[in-house]
């Protein structure tokens, strides 16, 4: 054996159900499931009946998994399809060719979810040959709350994944990789055995699993990581791939590919996808090339067997790349046949000649320069003048109206705040995309918990029940703010 490689996918969107359209809200939530998770799974039972196991690690973030497992989500995604395959019919008469591959692409999107997802992603997760990961339930930036409201995010999370999987994942991907030094003793007493960092924080040593306290953290392998996807280049910007960005604006469709970075969308070339799938074919032998390389080098250097750990969003796969998913198939397929062992995170930290010696995390994350700055620099220090209220105001009321019974009102502040947290408020700021749309749902959570405290610092509770009442459905019903 060359080496062992694990892939890992991380499935995130924010809480966006009941929460607007195009071009944010439910239209992302529909194209990602369409575009990537209803095909990552297709590909994973094709997998699994060809006899594979433990082919992948995949996390998904609990206020996703309860949008996927939400009746009106549920409902609209489905009508979503069914327009989806509409609108491949309207472009038929402007663009046969590519007008075919979307009704294919729609019809078997289709057939995927009336076959396996009417009842929601969790019967279809507990098919997966895949390790499950778990993390905190609104996917907040750990380093930045408050211990308590961290532990109490981090374990309704793992709840979450036992209620809706019928398992407790051992290990985690922590939102944007965010690590504080500390944390891994939170992570051992919530029963965390691993947790995921980005490369640098290991400055680049990432052929073993590491000890840090009690748990084990492992790099992603940005040397194979980046050859996909990097800030600068990977295979998804060659110019035979799907563009992502060039829309037919009567139908959105996307009828162009990449063609060239600086052509503009009305000189890009038409898509063909059969000169797509030849490409795919190509850079899936690149990267196996790559991972193979890459372990004969470790191996090499440390005498012994190492591990190359690839981490990704799941929505690269599919929904950014359209051929992404195709890759991948091909990846999976390859890598075993050039001698190299895919497995999960689990699977590779069974064998104790893949863990190495201990280390000092530094505070990290896998943002921009690999520290705070998306989520704590200068642009978004409103956001995190604002958290910090939020925060203080949660802990404060629930610390005061606390009770031996559960307290339905204390557990709509409790889900208000975490929605508030998300760490996709200050990304989007901090990024330049949707900017406005981000600071508004920050304030609107924001606000939703100052009105509540108030009125149950004031023991104005009738109010209280009438405010809580026109606001959606938590997305964590067994939400229970007496383990604050």
């Amino acid at each position: 054996m060359r080496g062992t490689f694990c892939l890992v996918l991380h499935s995130h969107l924010p809480w966006v159900a009941h929460h607007g359209r195009w071009p944010v809200g439910e239209e992302w939530l529909h194209q990602a499931w369409a575009q990537s998770y209803l095909r990552l799974a297709a590909m994973l039972r094709e997998l699994a009946a060809e006899g594979g196991r433990d082919v992948l690690t995949l996390g998904v973030t609990p206020v996703l998994a309860a949008q996927l497992d939400d009746p009106h989500c549920l409902s609209a995604t489905h009508a979503w399809l069914g327009g989806w395959q509409q609108r491949a019919h309207e472009a038929a008469p402007r663009l046969p060719a590519q007008a075919a591959h979307e009704h294919r692409l729609a019809a078997a999107a289709l057939h995927e979810f009336e076959a396996h997802w009417r009842h929601g992603a969790s019967p279809v997760l507990r098919g997966l040959p895949v390790e499950l990961l778990g993390g905190p339930a609104t996917h907040p930036f750990g380093p930045l709350l408050d211990p308590r409201v961290r532990d109490f995010g981090l374990r309704l999370g793992l709840r979450d994944a036992v209620w809706r999987t019928g398992s407790r994942p051992a290990g985690i991907w922590a939102p944007e990789c965010g690590y504080r030094p500390g944390m891994e003793a939170e992570y051992a007493a919530a029963g965390v055995s691993h947790f995921l960092v980005d490369g640098p924080a290991l400055h680049g040593e990432t052929a073993f699993a590491r000890p840090v306290g009690d748990v084990l953290c492992v790099g992603r392998d940005l040397e194979v990581t980046y050859r996909v996807w990097s800030p600068r280049k990977g295979y998804p910007g060659h110019r035979d791939y799907r563009d992502f960005h060039t829309y037919d604006h009567a139908t959105g469709l996307k009828p162009a590919r990449v063609t060239g970075p600086d052509v503009p969308p009305h000189e890009k070339a038409s898509y063909e996808p059969d000169r797509a799938a030849a490409r795919v074919a190509e850079h899936a032998a690149d990267f196996t090339a790559c991972v193979g390389a890459r372990l004969d080098a470790l191996r090499e250097r440390h005498g012994r067997p190492a591990l190359s750990v690839a981490a990704f969003d799941t929505e690269l796969f599919g929904h950014w790349w359209h051929e992404g998913p195709a890759w991948l198939a091909a990846v999976l397929r390859a890598l075993p046949e050039a001698g190299i062992r895919v497995t999960t995170l689990r699977g590779a930290l069974a064998d104790p000649g893949l863990v190495g010696e201990p280390v000092e995390l530094p505070e990290s994350s896998w943002g921009s320069g690999k520290d705070w700055r998306v989520w704590a620099g200068e642009p978004v220090a409103d956001l995190v003048a604002l958290n910090a209220e939020v925060q203080e105001r949660l802990l404060t009321t629930v610390d005061k109206a606390r009770s031996v019974v559960r307290d339905p009102l204390l557990d709509a502040l409790a889900s208000q705040a975490l929605l508030a947290l998300s760490s996709d408020w200050a990304f989007m700021v901090s990024t330049g995309s949707t900017v406005d749309y981000a600071r508004d749902r920050a304030r609107r959570h924001a606000d939703r918990v100052s009105a509540l405290a108030a009125l149950l610092d004031e023991g104005r509770r009738a109010e209280a029940a009438t405010l809580t009442a026109t606001w959606e459905p938590s997305p964590f019903g067994h939400l229970d703010a007496r383990d604050l």
